[in-house]
Formats: C-alpha cells, structure tokens, sequence
C-alpha cells in the first residue's frame, strides 16, 4: 500500500489545504475521489474507513478537506479558521476540485479511470462535474439537488444581506458558525455554473444516486429529483439517515451496517 496522509495542496485563492491518498499494491488502476459535506472534513466520522474499504477492492482512494472548510493545516478535524469558513462559496469548492485533477495530472504518468463520490454538499460538487471529461462516473450520497434552495428566504435574506453575515450553529462543537454574504453573491454571479438540476439533464456520465430513507437534513425528495433529472433509479436506504449511521468521532474499526451497504451498492456500480 502506498499512502499519503495530510499532505497539502494549494485549493481555492491559493490556500493550502489537505488531502490523503492511498493506493493497493493491487490496484485496478481505478481512482475514487471523495467529496465531503457541509462543516465537514475528510477525517470526519467513518471516511477513514470507508477509504479503507474502498482500497480493500483494490480502489485507489483520495479525500480532501475544501479549501475554506474552516480548518487548518495544524488542525484540521475542528474549526479554527472561522473567517476562511465564512467566505467559503460553492465556486471555491469548484476550483479546489479542479485543483486536485491537476494534482492527480501531475502524480500519475498515466491518468487513471477517476469516480467521484460526493457527500451531501459534497454530492452537489460532484455532480456539477457532469461535463468534466477526466471524470468517468459520479455517486451521489445524499446529495442535495439545489444550491439556491440552501439559502435564507424572505425577510432573512434581507437580514443576511443588511448585516453581512449569518450564522449556523454546529451542534457538534458549538460554534456559531459565520456566513458572510458574497457567498450569496457568489451564487447570484455563477447561476448557470452552480444549477445542478442542469448539470444531470445533460450528463452523459454514469451516475449513482444514494439516500436515505429517513434523511432529515437533506430530505430524500431531492434524491428523487435527482434521479428523475439522470434517468436513473434512486437506491434508498431503508431507515438510514443522512450519514448513514456515521458519527463523529467515530470510535469502532467497522463501518455501520446502513454506511456498509451503501458501500457494497457504490463498489458494485463502480465494477461495472
């Protein structure tokens, strides 16, 4: 097994940030690279294990912390770097994606078949790379099929746009977690690059699509929407929620049955 762990790359504005990739001495010359989700990280919860299980069907595998995710190159399970955090956008997680294709140009004499699987937000990313020809075929777990529908409606919106900030709380460090109002901007400024009900009407990529049944934090209808937009049948969990059993932190060395499977289903989809 050849591995690399927390070395960096350069993503969005030039920020350095981290990634891991780790690859069989086995390999089916076959790459997957995972996409996390919103105030997450590519150590959160079970991904570490399910790097391994990937690798264990001889999958290169390769996760990475977006660039503005908030964390730091000292620290990058918690949120130290709330400022980056809040003047992360959806285009910034784009170009860090494109900033690991050019990584994996520069590694790999040989480019490799590459998939992608995205979680949650991360799903999003992943299937706006619908028209990208170094990708041969996408998963989404979870993924949201919206980007406009994740913002402040109404009065609130107006609020955001007054004061120049909002926040989260993230209920699991506690943190009031700031979002500053270009990431609105942003969106308004890149509308056609950011619409992913487009993006999967026109894919010509072979793509899976994952939820769970019991997702409340990305309700499974936009599962559904996505696969009507693709075509394609829509794999529910049965009584999964939205990171299918995962927590964090995350201290068994198996993976939960209901993340397992939905494993099992993405190796089988990624054998074809």
């Amino acid at each position: 097994m050849k591995k690399v762990i927390n070395s960096i790359y350069i993503g969005a504005e030039n920020k350095k940030s981290l990634f891991d990739i780790s690859i069989p001495d086995n390999w089916n010359n076959k790459l997957v690279i995972f996409i996390h989700g919103y105030m997450g990280y590519k150590d959160w919860g079970c991904w570490e294990l399910v790097k391994e299980y990937f690798n264990n069907y001889k999958f290169g595998f390769l996760k990475y912390n977006v660039s503005h995710n908030g964390g730091t190159i000292t620290n990058p399970i918690d949120f130290d770097d709330l400022e980056s955090f809040s003047k992360n956008s959806y285009t910034k997680e784009i170009e860090d994606f494109n900033s690991i294709i050019r990584l994996i140009k520069d590694k790999f004499k040989l480019l490799p078949e590459i998939y992608i699987i995205g979680h949650s937000r991360g799903g999003g990313i992943a299937l706006l790379q619908s028209s990208n020809r170094f990708i041969s075929k996408i998963v989404s777990w979870a993924g949201i099929s919206s980007i406009s529908d994740r913002f402040p409606k109404g009065e609130k919106l107006k609020n955001w746009k007054e004061n120049g900030v909002y926040y989260q709380k993230n209920s699991r460090t506690l943190q009031n977690m700031p979002h500053k109002y270009s990431l609105f901007i942003d969106f308004t400024n890149n509308k056609d690059r950011l619409n992913i009900k487009k993006y999967c009407k026109n894919s010509k990529i072979p793509t899976l699509v994952i939820h769970g049944e019991n997702d409340t934090s990305v309700d499974i209808s936009e599962g559904e929407k996505i696969a009507k937009w693709l075509n394609t049948k829509l794999i529910k969990i049965k009584d999964a929620q939205h990171t299918f059993g995962s927590t964090q932190p995350w201290k068994i060395n198996k993976l939960p049955n209901h993340l397992k499977e939905v494993c099992e289903q993405t190796k089988n989809f990624l054998e074809k």
